[in-house]
């Protein structure tokens, strides 16, 4: 495509400054009734002898028509398959940037607004593009055409190029004006179109917030700073485009009347001389050839510019090396479930440590559960053991194998997490149990959902398990939202079960209806359980109590109420009644 694209571009150059050398000819044989057209026209003549004489005006007309018809089907030839290109490219790069996206650690997203983000995967990439549709190629062709004008005007009238050649210094030099001008111009528009996307994101996010807190008119205040300041950065580029354009008009129109006035008196004064009115009908076409490219490289260099500024925004992410790194884990064998934390240290900042030295053990099948104050650390061991952070210290091993050394799709392959916060797609409840994963069926589904006890509320629906949830599930309530996640959980038979604080966020009848599902969910599987309410843990294996990072005790929850420690303060603090 690509070379395809360069050949109709350089046929294309190539055409552009034979048609005013043939109206020019045309109208000194013709019109003119004069051989005065001097250069290329030599081989022109030589063609026209080979006429019939009578009817030689109309041949060259064909002639002209059909250079006319070329050239116009070429360069739709070229503007479409350049535009393809460019969308092809981009189409590339948008995947690979997701790719990439898709990697990261859950740190990177910590630090890094989803505005953000969502500009860098459209916005910017969508500009880039241009540095493909409208750049490389069509300004290749733009300065071999201008190349090619000024090779045949010189042919034809050295001293008429001469004169049109006089106001280009002004020309180039506005130019670089220009040039230097939009590109801040584009700079100062890509950091403030982030903003703007980053600000309303996270404000339609957020609604509910400003609503319940009446905020409505302070962000409405801070939205139409920010969007003023974006509405700036585009007048910037629109204040210097509507300044360069004029120049380039007003000098254009200063090249055709130094050629006119020159021209005027060589034919008028000095019909024998080396002009003819054909050559001067040919050079105010050949200057609007001349200027309008120069012109266009003007824009598109800055296009190419404000691209490569967005490029350069894209290619932060791609470069940023906060992926997790996954080996090739050849054996891909299912977890029996031991888990071992031995001396396992983990910071999210530098080495401000939130689990210091942390070693335990859970045996294959054992329901193990986590309590603790808030920041004890309870949800970080999680987030480090699904790898969607690094610990910095110690080892943790899975059925003996370092959990570095298997791969992350192993990994969350055999390991289910049903966290607080659940996030349902804009989809439908099947599709959101699944996540399109083709080898679930629907009976799985069905058999799951009777399981945890959601069936009988999906059938209620208008259309069952094809019910569209909309954004985030807002059309569902929390603790349904939360019963999907355990069928989501349950239909990928996970051999190490987590459920993070999964029944915090659920009412007391909704409780009773899934600690029943809990129970039977983790029989037969490792599980690991974070809460909150001490009364879903009652019958767990073993209670691991932290504070600040340290395991302070473990055992059953007999146990530990007969130790008259921290989990009896904190058991008697729920259940004081």
């Amino acid at each position: 495509m690509f070379f395809f694209t360069v050949l109709g571009t350089i046929v294309n150059a190539a055409l552009s400054p034979i048609r005013p050398l043939l109206i020019g000819f045309m109208v000194d044989k013709f019109v003119m009734k004069t051989d005065s057209f001097e250069g290329p026209s030599y081989y022109l003549n030589s063609i026209n002898e080979n006429l019939d004489t009578d009817n030689g005006f109309l041949y060259w007309t064909i002639i002209a028509i059909f250079t006319i018809v070329l050239e116009a089907i070429l360069r739709f030839i070229t503007v479409y398959f350049t535009n393809l290109i460019g969308q092809s490219i981009i189409a590339d790069i948008r995947e690979h940037l997701f790719q990439h996206l898709i990697k990261f650690k859950t740190q990177f997203f910590d630090k890094n607004p989803i505005g953000r983000l969502v500009t860098r995967l459209v916005s910017d990439v969508e500009a880039a593009s241009e540095i493909f549709s409208n750049g490389i190629i069509t300004i290749a062709g733009d300065i071999l055409s201008l190349a090619l004008v000024i090779g045949f005007m010189f042919a034809v009238n050295w001293k008429f190029s001469l004169m049109i050649l006089i106001p280009l210094p002004l020309l180039f030099w506005a130019t670089n004006i220009f040039k230097n001008a939009i590109k801040k111009a584009y700079q100062l528009e890509s950091t403030q179109v982030s903003k703007l996307n980053t600000f309303v994101q996270e404000r339609i996010v957020g609604m509910t917030i400003l609503q319940l807190f009446s905020r409505e008119k302070v962000e409405y205040d801070k939205f139409t700073e920010i969007n003023k300041l974006h509405r700036n950065a585009h007048i910037k580029s629109v204040w210097a485009y509507s300044i360069f354009f004029p120049v380039v008009e007003i000098l254009s129109s200063i090249s055709i009347a130094f050629v006119i006035f020159y021209a005027s008196y060589q034919i008028i004064d000095r019909p024998i001389a080396e002009a003819s009115t054909g050559q001067l009908v040919a050079f105010i076409l050949w200057i609007n050839m001349l200027y309008r490219p120069i012109r266009m490289l003007a824009d598109k260099f800055n296009v190419i510019q404000r691209g490569l500024v967005r490029a350069k925004n894209i290619f932060e992410v791609l470069d940023d090396k906060q992926v997790i790194r996954s080996v090739k884990d050849e054996t891909n064998e299912m977890f029996k479930g031991n888990i071992t934390f031995n001396e396992v240290s983990f910071a999210y900042n530098d080495e401000d440590y939130v689990l210091k030295d942390l070693s335990f053990e859970i045996e294959e099948g054992q329901t193990v559960a986590f309590v603790g104050a808030t920041g004890a650390g309870k949800s970080s061991i999680i987030n480090i053991l699904s790898r969607f952070y690094e610990f910095q210290k110690g080892k943790i091993t899975i059925d003996g194998n370092d959990l570095r050394d298997l791969s992350l799709e192993n990994i969350r392959e055999n390991i289910a997490v049903v966290l607080q916060d659940v996030f349902l797609f804009s989809d439908t409840i099947f599709n959101n149990i699944t996540l399109n994963n083709p080898d679930i069926t629907r009976e799985e589904v069905i058999e799951a959902s009777k399981f945890v006890g959601l069936h009988d509320f999906i059938m209620r629906l208008p259309g069952d398990y094809d019910y569209d949830v909309k954004e985030r599930g807002n059309s569902l309530s929390t603790g349904q939202r939360q019963l999907i996640s355990f069928v989501r959980a349950y239909v990928y038979n996970p051999k190490i079960l987590v459920l993070d604080e999964a029944t915090s966020s659920i009412d007391t009848e909704t409780e009773e209806l899934i600690q029943d599902a809990i129970d039977k969910l983790t029989q037969g599987r490792t599980s690991i359980i974070v809460a909150h309410r001490l009364s879903t843990i009652k019958k767990a294996d073993k209670i691991i109590v932290l504070d600040k990072g340290k395991i302070m005790e473990q055992g059953t929850h007999n146990e530990l109420l007969e130790q008259n420690g921290i989990y009896r303060n904190l058991y008697e603090i729920q259940f004081e009644d």
